[in-house]
Parts: structure tokens; sequence; C-alpha cells
């Protein structure tokens, strides 16, 4: 297992960390983690070298850092750097940040952990969070030793990412969504060296877009075969990120002893050696093919937004592409019918007409919603 320097911190955390949002659960619901399975993932991947360990306060309903904690027994604390996240959204006053971090200690049954985020930033939650004095919060905590590392997890645009790491001197680490697929999607590339450039250790989280990249269609799996055969498509995904070496930490979301072993033989695989040139151009060739399966050519630049219903103008023409490209229905109906629940589907756009002279690709975005709305309907 390899291990790499987490930023400026002086510490090396393992390439792979363990993602505790997606632990096998009984009776299909989120909520009751089969404990005895997930503790034992996450001790036989520590026995096998992991050392980084990532949750948050509202993983499967709450009940991930319970179940993390108990898993960290026996001696197994002392082995990891332990990662929660404070849940920013709920935090309405400056105490609430310390009555949320001692409630997942708590959870946690430990008395500090080692990297503390500010969970899933952007723009308007993190001007709250200034406002709020997030920063108070956070030096209080590494003085008194309950935190030792500090960072924030990021969803919005890389102009909103740069403003975040510059205007906060204390950030040890971020943690961005990458892969190959979506290298210039929210902080993309250019966050990733941008932070790295500051002396910031970068979590990856969405390595597999998913599980997306993991399930490839044929057409695009054929060009990874005539290269390297013996890999299989997760590997391609994890060497590209390997590949660059401001990359401290890619998280994977493991539910099965069967992932955990397969993830752990692919890491033990992996050198600092980068992909070569040959290896490089089969994931760009990939990229193409799945992108040649786009329909509707949203830039995601969000001019169209906020609607005046509420949809989710950008992430419907993203979930519709996605579905194309990955010939991924079933995930995309999921997908959809949480848009439905949020009231941000396209079954909620009015044609009112407010989008069309914002969007600069001059796209008819009433009559793509229409055609996703009538489409995901028939499914």
């Amino acid at each position: 297992m390899g291990h790499r320097n987490f930023g400026k911190t002086g510490v090396k955390t393992s390439l792979l960390g363990f993602g505790a949002m997606r632990l096998p659960v009984l009776d299909n619901d989120s909520g009751k983690i089969d404990e005895e399975k997930a503790i034992h993932m996450l001790r036989y991947a520590i026995d096998n070298g992991v050392n980084y360990v990532d949750t948050a306060y509202p993983y499967h309903r709450g009940n991930s850092e319970v179940v993390v904690g108990k898993a960290l027994k026996n001696g197994y604390r002392e082995k990891v750097f332990l990662a929660t996240k404070s849940p920013v959204w709920l935090i309405e006053k400056h105490e609430d940040f310390e009555r949320y971090f001692f409630e997942q200690l708590k959870r946690l049954d430990t008395d500090r952990v080692d990297m503390y985020l500010l969970h899933a930033l952007n723009e308007k939650r993190w001007e709250k969070l200034k406002e709020l004095r997030a920063f108070d919060f956070l030096e209080k905590m590494k003085v008194a030793g309950r935190v030792r590392f500090v960072g924030f997890s990021f969803h919005d645009k890389y102009v909103v990412f740069k403003r975040i790491v510059d205007e906060y001197d204390g950030w040890d680490f971020c943690q961005i969504q990458l892969n190959y697929m979506d290298t210039n999607y929210q902080a993309g590339l250019r966050g990733l060296k941008y932070a790295a450039s500051k002396g910031l250790g970068v979590v990856i989280m969405e390595p597999l877009k998913g599980g997306k990249l993991a399930r490839l269609p044929e057409r695009a799996l054929s060009v990874f075969r005539k290269v390297r055969r013996e890999w299989p498509a997760v590997e391609w995904a994890f060497r590209w990120l390997a590949s660059h070496p401001e990359v401290s930490v890619i998280l994977s979301g493991m539910s099965t002893l069967e992932q955990v072993r397969e993830n752990i033989e692919i890491f033990s695989r992996i050198s600092s050696t980068p992909l070569a040139r040959e290896e490089f151009d089969a994931v760009d060739e990939v990229k193409k093919i799945l992108e040649s399966a786009i329909v509707i050519n949203c830039t995601e630049c969000g001019y169209c937004m906020p609607c005046p219903s509420g949809v989710d103008i950008p992430g419907n023409f993203r979930l519709y592409n996605e579905m194309k490209m990955f010939e991924d229905v079933e995930g995309a109906k999921g997908i959809y019918r949480w848009f439905e629940n949020e009231k941000m589907s396209a079954s909620y756009c009015t044609a009112c007409g407010t989008c069309l002279s914002k969007c600069p690709q001059r796209l008819e975005i009433p009559s793509l919603l229409e055609m996703i709305r009538a489409e995901m309907a028939r499914l």
C-alpha cells in the first residue's frame, strides 16, 4: 500500500482511503448498517495498510460515525487518521460548531479527530460560515488538541474554490470531486493543482464517478483492453488519479469485503510511476467515446439559474447526458426520483422561458426539459 505526503502537514497517508458513506446495510435501509460486516471491512482495510478513514455527520442517517467508532476499538484508533465533517448546513450560531463537534466525538467514542472538515462548501455556505466565525472555532479546537488538521470539502465552481483556499490561511487540506471524466467539473484539475501549490493535502472523492467508471459500456472497455487487458475499469480510474502527484488520498466508498480486497490489491500494484503516454491516450479516447454520447451540449455554467420554479436545470441535463454516456438507466432513475422529491426535476418546469435569454449556448431549455420529463416517465 503506497503512502503519500499529506500536503504541508508532515504526515503520510495511505493513497487509498476508506470512505464510510456506503457501508453494507440491512433490509435495504441506509440507516441500518450491518455492523458486523462493516467493522470487519474497516479492520481488514487497516490491517492491510489503509490509514485514512473518512466519515461525516449525516452518513447513513447519522450511524456511520457510530459504527466507525466501534471499528476503531481494540487499538485500531491509533493506526489511522480519522476524518469527519462538520454539518455546516445545520449551523445557525457560533456555539453550534462546538455542539455538533462534541456530539460527533461522542458518536465516534474518541476524544479527538485527526482531520476535521467543513462539509460541502459552496459560495452561499462559505459567506455564512465566515459571519459565524468558523475560523475561531477551528483554531480553538486545534489549540485544545481536539483537531489535528482542518480542511473543507467542496461543491461549487472553481472560482469559488480558489476564493475559499485564499481567504483562510489555516487550511491544511481540502476534499474535491475528481475523476478522468470530471476534469473541469467544480474544482477540477485546476483546483487540485492550485490547492497543492498552496501546500494543501488533497483528498479525492468520487474517483469512480458514483461507480459509473467501474461499469463502462463495451465500446469504452474495448479501448482499455487493447492497451492493458489485465487492468479492470476500476484500476484505470484509480491509476489515472494516482498519476497526479498532487493527490494525497483517493477515497473509495466500499460496500462489500470483496470491494475492499479488490481495491487493496489494485493499490498494492500502483506505484509512484505515472501512466505511460499510451495509457493516458487510452483514457483520453475513452473520455471522447463517452462524451460523444452527450445529447445536450450544456456546459453547466449556471447562468440559467436560479429557475423560478426551482428546477435544477444543469443537474437535469447532466443526469440525462450521463444516462446516455454510461447506458445507466437504473442509476438515472434513482437520481431523478430524488430530484422529484426535492421538486428540482424537469417535471416542475412551467415553460416560462426565463432561462432562454440567459443561456450562452442558446439551448431550447424548456423543450429539452420536456424531453427529459417525457423520457423519464416512460422508463
